[in-house]
């Protein structure tokens, strides 16, 4: 049976928000608001990883978690200050929106109640508002890196609060109200939930594993990747859950790969081809292999492969519009702890069509740039470590589904990404020497006649920077 608060109108019936979580965030507001564009990310990211979504401000029927003002007070930033996105709204930009977008009309349409229509209201402006933020907040390489910079910092933080949890099993922000101060315990293992929960912890974590990485190869940034790699690693082991491993493990695969970077069509085309083999000749689908992952002991496997099974089975149930007929499916069949599977029972195929060329066109993005770069190992490394995250996400996806913080942090890196590829250096170096400097190069297309990307070899190449 479902719990409870997964219905319309579930959850806190009363504001709660702590006094010192509502300083905190004013604080943060008005630093969003105040700061210049390029260093307004680093309170905004900081602040929405380190409050729990337990804090909430009830109006009437309306659920406002305090993550939701800060997306407020970036978009009122977006609006009222000058500016626009780096390189103009691309296709990785578009396609967010498509989704988002799609996402809660669908959702509303299938229930047609005014809940219903609440509900996705606020998951739009969660989804929407907040990429459409990040991606505001991030208009060069420099605030890439300072988005890298902060996301280990925030690492740093829930690994040194979840180990300490993992230790005593008390969850310190719990004090605050709003989540249970009391540590969850699976046979007699504890698994640390910080700020995030102890599935969603680890795998936020596991993939920003390659950014930190990335960032070591900066020498003056290592001491910022050292304590985000090692915050990472915390969140991961304290969390005590095979999603996170796995994410972490995906990370680490999609490094491995750096060597055969030149070869990734044949991978990707015999991957599939062992796929296929495996299917014709298993006694079970290819996707049983799901109920095999189990990492800790007491992982939920077989629930995770019912979940898929099911989907596929019933797909004459939910392709329009999404169902809710998947809590009768099975035992704890509510729990869609899958994103490919909540994307689609939620907004049916054609949201779950966006939502997979989001990573279509990312993975695209990527590889384009790097090609373009062949030869420069520097910016090839950076767009790898990006392609090994995006990877490392997948990974995730297939074992939890992801609330309003992990979409922010899959948002932040998608952002980067886009921001990342919309130059390369090759084709703007070339420009940049046949270029009249003495008028500005449209907005996608200005080059710095002194210097090539970041640090002369490293970074997202050739980006106009804001103030």
């Amino acid at each position: 049976m479902a719990p409870e608060h997964l219905q319309f109108g579930g959850g806190a019936t009363d504001t709660q928000i702590h006094p010192l979580v509502a300083v905190y965030l004013l604080i943060a507001i008005l630093l969003i608001l105040a700061l210049p564009r390029r260093r307004a990310i680093a309170p905004f990211l900081f602040v929405y990883f380190t409050i729990t979504m337990g804090q909430v401000v009830v109006l009437g029927s309306l659920h406002f978690t305090v993550l939701r003002f800060l997306i407020l007070a970036g978009l009122a930033r977006m609006v009222f200050s000058p500016g626009r996105f780096a390189g103009g709204f691309n296709g990785i930009d578009k396609i967010v929106v498509l989704w988002s977008v799609s996402a809660a009309i669908l959702f509303a349409l299938h229930f047609k109640e005014t809940a219903a229509i609440i509900k996705a209201s606020g998951t739009l402006l969660d989804t929407l508002g907040g990429y459409l933020v990040v991606r505001y907040l991030i208009p060069d390489g420099e605030t890439i890196r300072r988005t890298i910079k902060v996301l280990a910092a925030i690492c740093a933080v829930n690994g040194a609060f979840m180990i300490y949890e993992k230790i005593s099993g008390i969850n310190l922000f719990g004090l605050l109200g709003g989540i249970p101060l009391q540590a969850f315990v699976r046979d007699g293992h504890i698994r640390a939930s910080g700020v995030f929960g102890y599935l969603w912890a680890g795998a936020f974590a596991g993939v920003l594993v390659p950014l930190f990485i990335w960032l070591w190869s900066e020498r003056e940034s290592r001491t910022a990747a050292l304590i985000g790699f090692g915050g990472a690693t915390a969140m991961m082991i304290a969390s005590y859950s095979s999603t996170s491993f796995l994410a972490y493990g995906g990370a680490l695969v999609g490094l491995a790969f750096w060597p055969l970077r030149q070869k990734m069509r044949f991978i990707r085309w015999a991957l599939l081809i062992i796929l296929v083999g495996l299917h014709l000749v298993m006694k079970a689908p290819v996707w049983a292999l799901i109920a095999r992952v189990n990492l800790t002991g007491s992982s939920a496997g077989s629930q995770r492969y019912m979940l898929v099974d099911m989907t596929i089975r019933h797909l004459s149930d939910w392709w329009l519009t999404g169902t809710d007929a998947y809590t009768r499916w099975g035992f704890d069949s509510w729990d869609l702890c899958n994103q490919f599977v909540a994307v689609a029972l939620t907004g049916g195929l054609l949201s779950l069509i966006f939502y997979v060329a989001i990573f279509k066109r990312c993975f695209s993005s990527i590889g384009k740039a790097r090609k373009l770069v062949n030869g420069d190992r520097g910016q090839e490394w950076f767009l790898w470590c990006f392609a090994s995250s995006l990877f490392a996400t997948v990974v995730a996806h297939f074992g939890i589904n992801y609330m309003a913080q992990l979409i922010m942090g899959f948002f932040a890196l998608v952002a980067c990404i886009s921001v990342a590829t919309l130059e390369t250096v090759p084709a703007m170096v070339k420009e940049a020497k046949t270029s009249d400097f003495s008028r500005p190069l449209p907005l996608a297309r200005r080059a710095d006649k002194t210097h090539a990307g970041w640090n002369g070899n490293r970074g997202a190449g050739l980006i106009r920077e804001y103030k």
